[in-house]
């Protein structure tokens, strides 16, 4: 036990510190370019290669994570990310906006491919060192999820920080450097082959999964289609375009990433005190209906009053349904995800998580460009109602 949570906590330790510069860069970017006068939907795209480069990386970590083990590939996620941060930090002002996109969006990929390599690694190490089952594995899962979360929190207002005192480029090459150490941690800490398994052999048999692990994928892409569909764009955006600072923005944003993060860590003491299990069909339904109400309720309050306070209310108790979501269905894949190829079944599932963002990136500049932050509220709105019908279409766990 003492040997598993060792690993466990230099596991969670890298990624945290890995997710503090994957939210730092997603701000640098986005509020450099948008100073530089970028308009909403262009902002979009430059973060669809990251989301696209995500869904690669979680099918191709999965088996590779499998196949050489976890730690190799924290450590290829961490070195890509470094190269990423590197690449980036030579664009160069005399670029045109053209080639200056295209820059952006190959860095993008490339981080996007490192994130999305780290974070199926990472969370393959929960079910691979075996601290605990059942509900006990909950609580471990949701203290990762949220911690991570939180981190990215940190990261975005870091990523202010870095913009503002030492500008994009010295924001980027500080970044890399801490990277650096942190691969240096991993080499020294975690045996290279820890989760390394019997691989899938053929395309068929990486796709192969369990009814199970199918519908949490499925309702995992709309549940985060869902947030990114106001959270990536749409709402910095909205934000700024009603008065509020770079500084303001950046730190709303990473308030309600923390929030949520903490609420995920605390889901297991929320369904307590709720009387709810995680393994009940009633709770995660109970759950994903709360978020879609939610929801709703903030697009008609915004359809009576487009009153920005009261939008930034609804948010942050949006905030606390999807966390309560997002704990419950990081808890479920790693519950049902086989034991023998937990890491392909999981790097599955967040991929499923990738083409989501990928869609609510789109969407986010695109809804946000034709009707404004209601038409994305709306389609957000749409998103959850079909996350509670996959939901509630789930197995029953054994408990």
């Amino acid at each position: 036990m003492r040997r598993s949570l060792s690993q466990y906590l230099t596991v969670t330790g890298t990624y945290w510190g890995f997710t503090l510069s994957d939210g730092a860069l997603r701000i640098l970017v986005l509020f450099h370019f948008f100073k530089l006068g970028y308009s909403p939907f262009t902002l979009a795209l430059l973060f669809l290669m990251y989301e696209v480069a995500g869904i690669i990386a979680n099918l191709g970590g999965g088996w590779l994570a499998t196949r050489f083990g976890i730690p190799r590939m924290l450590l290829l996620g961490i070195a890509m990310q470094i190269l990423g941060l590197m690449f980036l930090s030579y664009l160069d002002p005399t670029f045109g906006p053209v080639l200056s996109v295209i820059w952006v969006v190959v860095a993008q990929g490339i981080a996007g491919l490192a994130k999305d390599i780290t974070k199926t690694a990472s969370k393959s190490a929960i079910k691979v060192v075996e601290i605990d089952e059942g509900e006990g594995l909950f609580r471990w899962v949701a203290w990762f999820t949220g911690s991570k979360n939180a981190m990215k929190g940190v990261g975005f207002f870091l990523g202010g920080v870095m913009l503002t005192t030492i500008g994009f480029r010295g924001g980027l090459l500080l970044m890399a450097g801490l990277l650096g150490l942190l691969a240096v941690l991993v080499v020294f800490t975690l045996p290279s082959k820890l989760g390394a398994g019997v691989s899938s052999r053929t395309i068929k048999e990486l796709f192969s999964k369990s009814s199970a692990v199918n519908t949490i994928a499925l309702a995992r892409i709309f549940l985060f289609g869902a947030r990114d569909t106001w959270f990536v764009v749409a709402l910095p955006v909205f934000l700024y375009a009603n008065g509020w600072s770079f500084w303001k923005v950046g730190g709303f944003l990473a308030l309600w990433t923390m929030l949520y993060g903490l609420v995920q860590g605390m889901a297991p003491a929320i369904m307590r005190m709720t009387n709810t299990t995680p393994v009940s069909w009633t709770s995660r339904v109970g759950w994903a209906v709360a978020l879609a109400l939610a929801l709703i309720g903030i697009s008609i309050c915004m359809i009576i009053k487009m009153d920005v306070s009261l939008l930034i209310t609804g948010l942050l108790v949006f905030g606390v349904f999807f966390a309560m979501n997002s704990s419950l269905h990081s808890f479920l894949i790693v519950a049902y995800a086989g034991s023998k190829k937990a890491a392909e079944d999981i790097g599955f599932y967040y991929a499923a998580n990738a083409v989501g963002r990928l869609a609510g990136t789109f969407l986010s500049g695109f809804l946000y460009h034709q009707g404004g932050l209601l038409a994305c509220l709306a389609g957000s709105a749409l998103f959850l109602i079909i996350t509670a019908l996959m939901v509630a279409r789930l197995p029953q766990l054994e408990t």
